[in-house]
């Protein structure tokens, strides 16, 4: 806990990656716990901050003073990752390593995401923080080397896993989905990846809550920092997700399940990449919607 925050003042929280879909709404859930610095490559809402630049970082966190880092920047395009390693490597882990150091040299807390993407989808259940991770893309690669930079640091950190996230906002599933249900009178979508959706926002209020509980002092880091996994709650392939877009679109769009087979990507993904949640539900005592509450929540904004 920082001097400024033990005087009495509002704690000040660098939020990295303010425009992206969960950066977006953190903005928004973030702003009740204090003074929000939202830093994103094109400083729509704050700061410049260029993760590929080593320096932009570290002079953004040295002139801002934060109380707080809340990294909700990510290199997310899992087919250009393949032929674009090193740009990956810099973003989703490199810069999560020089965070974590920033934070340990200030003494404030860091809250990461990571993703779903660190198994190779093949173990049959529902995935646990104490699985070894095993990639089978360059994202994932670089998204479990964020983690593991983050957690060598020093830094008091928590790092959240998670998966399938939409929003209202952004490049996502469900509202290229959305698009294409009025470009297309047929679309093919695979049947046989199996995940759990998770909505944007409901990532951004658990991340408040959990955050407000750290700046109180009700939650040392120091015991329950660490690897969480954060997902919605229940499973489906992307044809069901597809589905349940579509039916509450009300389009005359045709849906047809294909196997991953006739689906051709630059990258490999994981067939069965569930996570489950129970570690955070016991650790924080907060559970998450099941994935089609949180849908119809969102598609009902979306009107």
């Amino acid at each position: 806990m920082t001097d400024r925050i033990l005087a009495g003042a509002r704690p000040r929280l660098l939020l990295i990656g303010a425009n992206g879909q969960v950066g977006w709404e953190l903005r928004r859930t973030l702003a009740c716990l204090g003074d929000v610095v939202a830093a994103s490559l094109e400083g729509e809402y704050g700061p410049v901050i260029d993760l590929m630049d080593a320096g932009s970082l570290v002079r953004l966190v040295r002139d801002t003073k934060p109380d707080a880092i809340i990294n909700a920047a990510a290199y997310t395009a899992v087919d250009k990752a393949e032929t674009d390693r090193d740009t990956a490597s810099r973003i989703n882990a490199d810069a999560v390593g020089e965070m974590g150091a920033l934070a340990a040299e200030l003494g404030v807390p860091v809250i990461h995401y990571s993703t779903d993407f660190v198994f190779s989808g093949t173990l049959g259940r529902a995935y646990t923080e104490d699985d070894v991770p095993d990639p089978i893309n360059v994202y994932g690669e670089t998204k479990l080397g964020g983690e593991r930079a983050l957690l060598e640091s020093g830094a008091k950190a928590l790092i959240f896993r998670t998966s399938w996230v939409y929003g209202a906002r952004g490049a996502n599933f469900l509202l290229t989905m959305r698009r294409l249900f009025q470009e297309r009178e047929e679309l093919r979508v695979v049947d046989d990846q199996i995940g759990t959706p998770t909505w944007s926002r409901m990532l951004a209020e658990i991340t408040a809550q959990v955050l407000y509980r750290v700046m109180r002092g009700d939650l040392d880091l120091d015991r329950v920092g660490g690897l969480y996994n954060l997902t919605g709650t229940g499973d489906v392939s992307w044809y069901g997700f597809a589905r349940a877009i579509l039916e509450a679109s009300g389009s005359p769009a045709k849906l047809i399940p294909i196997p991953s087979s006739e689906y051709q990507a630059p990258a490999k993904r994981p067939m069965f990449s569930v996570l489950n949640n129970r570690r955070f539900e016991e650790t924080f005592g907060l559970s998450t919607p099941d994935w089609r509450l949180s849908l119809a929540q969102c598609l009902e904004e979306l009107k």
